[in-house]
């Protein structure tokens, strides 16, 4: 725990650095486009570990298989939002009208996290999960830390394989909200993959601290939530009413802190409470 802490801080330190770098390279615009877009995308984050977390508990994978299987997650998760990153500045150029969906979506998005049903996540009917297991033979129950193996002269794709298949098609369905959600921010493809690129790299030390405290943040994502519906209308009415992007800073850090400290109150709330006997 004190490990992925200081892992985590230091994250939150490099992140900080190149947002100095941007700053002097850049400008303070920018700079400050950077840390709203790494804010969002380390919070949106959040939910994606928790998701995770579940995915791990369900195969029962051990520590060591977890580490290997957020360091591939991680590269696969960068490289995918890339992809995504490139073609919704793409698309942006030339449809400008994308951005009222990507607004639209998002309000949508948030709505359904507030208010909607707790997302479900069953690992088992993951459909491309399922369909490369009737191309490829898996070793089941395998405790190893290798991706393939080779018994008999035949190979094997092992448990683990199967794990990282699903933590990536998972992620995209995360993806398809945080992506957006930047877009929101600023439409400068550099901003927005390098503030991504920051907040994935300390997704795994992230993981094993809400490991521990997951159950504290109760309240964190209706919070996320908020922050969605707010980046969305932002993108709606932002022809009619721009707000600054240290405005906008300013409002997200606000709701996350809310919902951080409401949680907080809420765990504490027991201990001060006087006992009748």
């Amino acid at each position: 725990m004190k490990k992925s802490i200081l892992w985590t801080l230091f994250w939150v330190f490099v992140a900080l650095v190149v947002n100095v770098i941007v700053y002097f390279q850049l400008g303070a615009e920018k700079a400050m486009q950077f840390l709203a877009g790494y804010v969002i995308e380390e919070s949106l984050s959040v939910d994606n570990l928790f998701v995770f977390l579940i995915i791990f508990s369900f195969f029962k994978i051990s520590i060591p298989q977890q580490r290997r299987a957020l360091n591939y997650g991680i590269v696969g998760v960068i490289i995918l939002r890339g992809l995504m990153i490139y073609l919704g500045s793409t698309l942006i150029v030339h449809f400008e009208w994308v951005l009222y969906v990507f607004g639209a979506f998002l309000i949508y998005s948030g709505y359904k996290i507030t208010f909607g049903e707790e997302f479900e996540v069953h690992p088992e009917k993951n459909y491309v999960m399922r369909f490369f297991k009737k191309l490829f033979p898996v070793k089941e129950n395998y405790s190893g830390t290798k991706l393939f193996i080779k018994e008999n002269k035949k190979w094997f794709a092992t448990s683990l394989f199967v794990v990282l298949i699903v933590i990536e098609t998972t992620d995209v369905v995360f993806a398809v909200d945080s992506i957006p959600a930047v877009f929101g921010i600023t439409t400068d493809p550099f901003i927005i993959f390098s503030s991504n690129f920051m907040a994935v790299l300390g997704l795994r030390s992230i993981y094993f601290v809400l490991e521990k405290i997951h159950s504290i943040f109760v309240y964190v994502k209706y919070g996320v939530g908020v922050v969605l519906v707010f980046v969305g209308a932002k993108m709606l009415f932002d022809p009619f009413y721009h707000i600054e992007t240290l405005v906008s800073l300013t409002i997200v850090l606000g709701i996350l802190s809310i919902s951080v400290i409401l949680s907080a109150l809420k765990n504490l709330s027991p201990l001060t409470k006087t006992d009748p006997h």
